[in-house]
């Protein structure tokens, strides 16, 4: 019984991972895009050594009984064979089961405002040089730009211009909220989060993914430490989550 229970838990295993690597971009929730094709490669060999077990416990099987169905004379000689398997297998594999069965059935969602409530928010590494805003409209930049512009830029760029940020809300304090986006370094296990505080707009439900036009909130010397990582909020709109719900730990990503 052991056995087969390992056997299934293998196949388990595989089919929970090929699903959120394979068969759909869930996987991005816990990895970077980078590590989804060794998901795959994982759930293709822990799929195979489980039908490759579930093979060679047909085949003693049908050694045992013969291929008539009766038992075989070679079978099992007492206190050795059949009755020496339960013992194999650490019974703690057991604890396998509910994570497995969570792949299959409800996959985690991505992390979110729980846990950039709860974190230090991450200070983006030098930027060497910004390239020149757009001429005209609201500027579409990753929150790991405008960080970097608002901090380091000594040309002030983002001064009264208008920019373009998405990420997702995380509930703030003295009526404003965070825009918030997470990067990670290989997983989710890893993440940092960053944060821009929202001024003049009324907060989403925590969660929400938004795209926020603004202009920077004038506290602080641009270009400098001191600068306000802080957004006068023009417009809000709701967004679907992306694809790739993280950010690269790199500062020329977005």
């Amino acid at each position: 019984m052991r056995r087969t229970f390992q056997t299934l838990l293998l196949l388990l295993t595989g089919a929970g991972v090929l699903r959120v690597s394979l068969f759909s971009d869930i996987g991005l929730r816990y990895v970077k895009q980078g590590l989804q094709p060794f998901l795959v490669v994982s759930g293709i060999i822990l799929c195979a050594a489980g039908l490759i077990g579930a093979r060679r416990d047909g085949l003693r099987l049908r050694g045992r009984h013969g291929h008539d169905g009766s038992p075989s004379d070679t079978a099992v000689e007492p206190g050795h064979g059949h009755e020496h398997e339960h013992t194999h297998g650490p019974r703690i594999a057991w604890l396998l089961l509910p994570p497995v069965l969570a792949l299959l059935l409800f996959a985690p969602p991505a992390l979110g405002s729980y846990t950039a409530a709860r974190d230090h928010p991450k200070i983006v590494e030098d930027y060497e040089r910004f390239e020149p805003l757009p001429a005209h409209g609201p500027a579409p930049l990753s929150l790991t730009e405008f960080i970097a512009r608002a901090q380091q830029d000594d040309k002030q760029s983002l001064k009264d211009r208008p920019v373009l940020l998405q990420g997702f809300v995380t509930p703030g304090s003295n009526g404003t909220w965070e825009l918030t986006r997470l990067l990670v370094a290989c997983c989710a296990a890893d993440s940092q989060s960053l944060t821009v505080t929202m001024h003049g707009a009324a907060a989403p439900p925590a969660d929400t993914w938004v795209k926020v036009t603004g202009t920077w909130h004038p506290r602080g010397a641009l270009g400098t430490t001191s600068a306000a990582l802080a957004l006068d909020v023009a417009t809000t709109q709701k967004i679907p989550e992306p694809r790739i719900p993280y950010l690269d730990r790199a500062p020329s990503v977005g």
